[in-house]
């Protein structure tokens, strides 16, 4: 992968940059010259997490940089530093523990980050760090590179990232990572059995699709990963307002994060048969879209009532997730910008996670918890599956009212698994709602790395 522009190689003459805690401060300073002691004391430098301070040497230059951090810091903590300092190259002073330095390069790699398609941002000037010694390198990349990719395609408006859009940028992480991708156009998704994806996409312009990468030897593990890729939804005829569709071109996190993913597995070289399914559409109106009341087959066989046109999304997962299931995968994953009962639930950070697996439950909050990409657990409660039983249908998209909005969306997808040695799925919000050091308003891929961490965990590399 490509190393991330803010971090560089050599340090002949780069700034000295020293992390220090509130703890480790006072002994640090006892061994530093007077002008500095008196520098920082003047400036009020204290340690404290989101603190920095360059140190003026001869000419007004600076000639070492401090910066504060918690006692058991984050890689967030220092993805301030390359807004924050004089826009120079740093690099970090005094031999520091390799988890310590990977965090700095690793934050300091995502402070750098910025959406530049369209001209702003392109022009900003960041500090830069030499690549400490004895990081990994690959790693920092991999995910600095997973992460960009993922937030700029849910960045990019509808306009240009619509289903065709979407299936190149499949190609193109294909290409990269030596993968196989084909894809299903419009009615050839009828003749090969994805019924609700043509539903859903039919009435657009923009003709839907299912996307299918697969990568890796038939030796290892079957890994699959489904992402769901509304590029644009309007709520179909149950129309959603002017509020409701402003963010609707990061409908598609789900195929944001599930590409990201993908491109981290390969490029790690994991030890997995990976298969990677977007169903791709827009949720258009036109005359020809399909209708509350109406009655959809299913590639599983289920016949499904629409309660909501406006609820899709579990639509077009339903029948991915029925061709994942069919091939009995040993871990099959679904990343889905689904419902905003789930934000309601958890609000904008937490992904909501759904799975009958315990074990494979708690590795996926340990590894979100090591990685700062969290999960929360949500109960797949059976008794609830009778709020979206059909009337005409055996199963509906929609409950009769909002509660429980998740966990019904949920229990719906969870009707099309059964074959899969264990299911996990992931309603995400796919979205920073304010710029913080490192996550930038705008596209966001949760649960990706915390995912990730538990393959590589669990078939690391050769």
């Amino acid at each position: 992968m490509t190393a991330p522009p803010t971090l560089v190689s050599g340090a002949r003459r780069a700034i000295p940059l020293r992390p220090l805690s509130e703890d480790a401060l006072p002994s640090w300073l006892e061994s530093r010259p007077a002008a500095i002691r008196s520098w920082v004391e003047a400036n009020g430098f204290e340690g404290k997490s989101g603190q920095h301070l360059p140190v003026p040497g001869e000419g007004g230059e600076p000639s070492l940089a401090l910066c504060g951090m918690p006692s058991s810091p984050t890689f967030w903590d220092f993805a301030d530093l390359p807004s924050a300092l004089p826009r120079r190259t740093y690099r970090l002073e005094g031999s520091l523990e390799a988890g310590l330095a990977t965090k700095v390069a690793l934050g300091w790699a995502l402070g750098g980050y910025a959406f530049t398609r369209y001209g702003r941002g392109k022009d900003e000037k960041y500090a830069r760090l030499a690549w400490p010694p004895g990081v990994d390198r690959s790693d920092i990349s991999r995910t600095y590179g997973a992460l960009a990719l993922a937030r700029d395609l849910i960045n990019t408006p509808a306009a240009d990232l619509g289903p065709a859009e979407l299936a190149d940028e499949a190609r193109r992480v294909a290409r990269t990572g030596g993968a196989t991708c084909r894809v299903v156009i419009g009615d050839a998704l009828l003749r090969r059995n994805y019924p609700m994806i043509h539903a859903v996409g039919r009435a657009s312009a923009r003709a839907p699709r299912l996307i299918d990468l697969r990568w890796g030897s038939v030796r290892h593990p079957k890994v699959t990963v489904v992402g769901k890729g509304v590029c644009f939804d309007s709520g179909g005829l149950d129309l959603k307002p002017a509020s409701g569709m402003a963010l609707m071109k990061k409908d598609m996190g789900g195929a944001a994060a599930a590409l990201g993913l993908a491109r981290m597995i390969m490029d790690a070289g994991l030890r997995v048969r990976l298969r990677v399914l977007i169903p791709a559409v827009e949720n258009s109106v036109s005359g020809d879209s399909f209708r509350p009341g109406d009655v959809l087959m299913s590639r599983k066989g289920l016949t499904v009532e629409i309660g909501n046109t406006d609820a899709e999304g579990r639509l077009v997962l339903a029948d991915a997730l029925a061709e994942a299931d069919r091939e009995k995968p040993e871990l099959l994953f679904d990343f889905a910008t689904l419902t905003g009962a789930a934000r309601v639930a958890l609000g904008p950070d937490l992904a909501a996670l759904y799975t009958h697996d315990d074990e494979l439950a708690d590795d996926l909050v340990r590894f979100g918890a090591d990685m700062c990409d969290p999960v929360w657990r949500m109960p797949l409660w059976r008794p609830y599956a009778c709020m979206i039983r059909g009337k005409v249908a055996d199963i509906a998209n929609a409950g009769e009212d909002r509660m429980a909005g998740s966990i019904t969306a949920a229990l719906f997808l969870d009707r099309f698994v059964e074959r899969a040695g264990a299911w996990a799925h992931f309603d995400i919000y796919g979205w920073n709602r304010r710029s913080r050091p490192g996550r930038p308003e705008g596209g966001e891929a949760h649960a990706m790395r915390a995912v990730y961490a538990l393959l590589a965990n669990r078939y690391p590399a050769t």
